[in-house]
């Protein structure tokens, strides 16, 4: 009996390193699908940013080529201001490009914030002068100093403005 004893633990010792090699196997089985992981991911992280960049590229040749018309309408104007003394010729021309090119920003989603007369925004305003002023309410938009737009639905530029404030020399006179 002593014999089957110390084959017990033989066996034991035998059965725990057959397990323990089974699962040095799947470590490494593991540690090879996270390297192949690892590896995809990079390859799938790479890809996209060269999309994103092939796309912005796409989007911006789509605008230039879209402004390539804007250009050609204003080396109209001037050849035909050039070409005449009359300077109101030059002004309609150049009118009816600041129309087109304004059509054409609108169409992609530009618009511009309506300021004047508005009371004062700071999501969409940027105050340049305060005006004191009791004839009108306080923080009022008096003037646009710059136009301000919002491109589909982000402010992409505020408006600059004047606004009114209380004229407090005046308030005091009274």
């Amino acid at each position: 009996m002593a014999q089957d004893d110390s084959k017990e633990p033989q066996e034991q010792t035998q059965d725990l390193e057959e397990r323990l090699a089974q699962e040095q196997e799947k470590a490494q089985d593991y540690l090879r699908r996270l390297k192949y992981l690892q590896a995809d991911f990079e390859n799938y992280r790479k890809r996209t940013e060269r999309e994103v960049k092939e796309l912005t590229v796409r989007s911006n040749e789509k605008l230039v080529a879209e402004l390539l018309c804007v250009l050609d309408d204003l080396e109209r104007a001037l050849d035909c201001g050039k070409a005449t003394d009359d300077a109101s010729t030059l002004l309609e021309g150049v009118e009816m490009v600041h129309q087109n090119l304004t059509k054409m920003l609108e169409h992609e989603g530009l618009e511009r914030i309506d300021a004047l007369g508005k009371v004062f925004d700071p999501k969409f305003h940027e105050i340049v002068v305060k005006i004191p002023r009791n004839d009108c309410e306080e923080g009022l938009v008096l003037e646009e100093v710059r136009r301000g737009f919002v491109f589909k639905g982000r402010v992409l530029r505020p408006c600059m403005v004047n606004v009114s404030c209380i004229d407090e020399e005046a308030k005091n006179d009274e």
